[in-house]
Parts: structure tokens; sequence; C-alpha cells
């Protein structure tokens, strides 16, 4: 197991390591959800819920890469936390994609068939906000909070980590924003979020995240 990995899992869900911040940041992500759903604007929230389900999917898959490989997660939370839930997954990387996608659909073009520059316009915006999300990595990674171990995900090859690690969250995001009915919206985001909630029921209790 690399030296990064065994940082990555020190602490890991350990409550003696809470700090108070935590709770103005859940007040905003509560904040956030309160609005858009006193404006009833369901779109807003369901595709928000579908980014933040993305990500708990990924972090599941990340975590089993550790079990599996015994060597390292793809990549690794190994700054200071005050709540480590997954081994790539802290309460404050957590709390940021729970309103990360309410954030992109925001700037998103009322008309789903725009093109921008003959791109059609959620492909585009997908593609640079995971562009500016790899971004962040970057600099995570650099100032030594965010560790990668694998030779195929590394800062001098980014484009796994953003074909991967960020573009299926927005394109997800945008698509259930766009679905006709509000009906397959819910069902769509419950659907995913069942399969996050089995996987961490079933891994979990295997001792394997």
């Amino acid at each position: 197991m690399t030296d990064h990995a065994r940082q990555a899992l020190e602490h890991l869900r350990d409550p003696s390591q809470f700090q108070w911040y935590v709770i103005p940041l859940l007040l905003l992500v509560l904040y956030v959800y309160a609005v858009e759903v006193q404006r009833r604007d369901w779109s807003t929230v369901l595709a928000g819920l579908a980014l933040w389900g993305m990500d708990w999917f990924n972090e599941i898959w990340n975590a089993l890469v550790l079990h599996a490989t015994g060597r390292a997660p793809v990549w690794g939370a190994a700054g200071a936390s005050a709540y480590r839930i997954l081994v790539g997954l802290n309460i404050e990387i957590c709390l940021m994609f729970a309103i990360m996608g309410v954030v992109a659909v925001k700037l998103l073009p009322s008309d789903p068939a725009l093109r921008i520059a003959g791109i059609p316009n959620r492909w585009l915006l997908a593609g640079l906000n995971s562009a500016l999300a790899v971004g962040v990595e970057l600099f995570l990674h650099s100032a030594g909070v965010l560790t990668w171990d694998w030779a195929w995900w590394r800062a001098g090859c980014p484009l796994l980590i953003w074909l991967v690690g960020y573009l299926p969250f927005f394109l997800v995001c945008f698509r259930v924003h766009d679905l006709p009915r509000l009906r397959t919206k819910a069902v769509t985001v419950g659907a995913l979020f069942a399969l996050d909630a089995a996987a961490l029921a079933v891994f979990g209790s295997l001792g394997w995240l």
C-alpha cells in the first residue's frame, strides 16, 4: 500500500476529527436547496441531486479499487478534514458536490437545442465545467491534499480525469434537468441513489469501503 493511501485511511470515519465549521457548510447546502424548493424549481433540485449521486457512485468504485488492488485508490483525500467518509471523499468534498449541480444548471441556456460555436450547449458546458473542475483538482494535487498514485491518473495526463472524473457528472445532471416529465426525473435520480445506497450497504458490510 502506498504512503498516500495510508494517509487517506487515517481517521477514516473518525468522529473525533469533527470541526464546527461543518455545521454552517451544511446549512449553506440546505439553504441552496430550500430556495429552489420554495420556487418549486424541481428540475434544478433533481439535477443537483443527480450530480451528487454521480459523485457518490464514483467515490464508491474508487474505494473498491483500493480494496481490490491493496495498493491505492485512484484518488485519495489525504488532507486534514472534519470527517473522512471514504478514502477519496471527505465531508467538505461531499457538501461541495451537493451544490455543484445546482450551480451548473443555473448557467444553462433555457433552450437545450441552442448551439454555441456550432456545439450543442449542454455538451459544451459539460466539457468546460469538467475542465474547470480538473483545474481545481490539479491545484489540490499540487497542494498535497488530493493524491494520485497510478501512472494513468496523473497531472501529466489529465484527459482521463476529465473524461471519467467529471464529464459524466455534468452530462447526467443536464440530462435530468432537461427530461420532459418530472416523474421521469424523480425516478432517474431515485434509481441512482438506490444504487449508491445498495453499494454502500453491501460493500460497507463486507468491510471493503
